[in-house]
């Protein structure tokens, strides 16, 4: 008996060093805010942030401070994949969108998890939630795709509401592991799937017909490397997968499989946000903290 209390202990302690919650799931379903618009789920994020450290700022002025980045759909191939390459936020805007909305009221310290970090991501961020700081994950939505579905189209930030074992619950959507909540659609993702989309190079894969609908006679492929000072365009090799492309077209081989995406450069990193108020304890911690280790 002795034992099996020994034991139960143990499962309670590890339990709750694995469980945080800044809201109730019901509190959540409540507070969240929905996008707010196209490419904005770093501003969007950041509202709630905002909202969790108990201040109130207005959508449209916080995507102002964020400076959200739009796809330019209707440029020309280059320009369009420049666009793609940026669209949204990253986390330097959240950090400096968050200070400018709060009247410099709040602060963010950005962790890295790529190249991949030594972290056991739960009991992690459990840690700082109960300290007080609010996380937003920058997460490559593109890896850990369910089998079956589509890759999705783009990176994504949300804010984390809280951790369990097993389980991380974010906004936008409200996404809770293994639990149906309410009539809005959940799904399930393992920490090791979470890891995964926190921890990816710097890497967007644009969609095979979003890039053959905007080749033209007169596109200029050497642009694309030529026209911007990120030499990863030159690295991954880009103007050399779109001429891929255009062969695969013009042989039309339907017994070979066809590139179906173009990997290009992202702006974003791969990680976790933390917000907090400045004058705060966990700021100051936050501020002060050395970077995760290497694995």
């Amino acid at each position: 008996m002795e034992a099996l209390g020994s034991g139960a202990e143990a499962d309670a302690e590890e339990a709750q060093n694995h469980s945080a919650m800044l809201w109730s799931i019901q509190e959540a379903v409540q507070r969240q805010t929905l996008q707010i618009g196209a490419s904005a789920c770093g501003a969007t994020a950041v509202v709630d942030v905002l909202q969790a450290l108990g201040i109130t700022v207005t959508p449209e002025t916080v995507d102002h401070c964020v400076r959200t980045s739009l796809r330019r759909n209707e440029a020309p191939l280059p320009d369009y994949l420049h666009s793609r390459s940026e669209a949204g936020a990253t986390h330097l805007q959240l950090v400096s969108g968050a200070q400018q909305a709060s009247g410099g009221r709040v602060v963010g310290r950005f962790f890295g998890l790529y190249p991949r970090r030594r972290v056991k991501l739960v009991p992690w961020l459990a840690r700082w939630i109960r300290r007080g700081a609010v996380p937003v994950a920058t997460m490559n939505m593109q890896r850990a795709v369910p089998e079956g579905e589509e890759i999705p189209d783009a990176w994504h930030h949300q804010l984390i509401f809280g951790v369990a074992p097993g389980a991380v619950f974010m906004t936008n959507p409200l996404d809770v592991g293994a639990s149906q909540i309410t009539h809005q659609q959940t799904y399930y993702m393992s920490e090791e799937d979470v890891h995964k989309r926190l921890c990816s190079e710097s890497v967007l894969l644009v969609r095979r017909e979003d890039v053959l609908k905007r080749l033209t006679p007169d596109a200029h492929l050497s642009q694309i490397s030529d026209q911007h000072p990120d030499l990863r365009w030159k690295t991954l090799n880009v103007e050399d997968q779109i001429r891929q492309m255009i062969s695969e077209e013009e042989q039309n081989d339907e017994e070979h499989p066809k590139m179906m995406h173009l990997a290009i450069p992202a702006a974003y990193s791969s990680g976790v946000t933390f917000f907090a108020l400045r004058d705060s304890d966990v700021a100051q911690e936050l501020l002060s903290s050395s970077d995760l280790p290497l694995l």
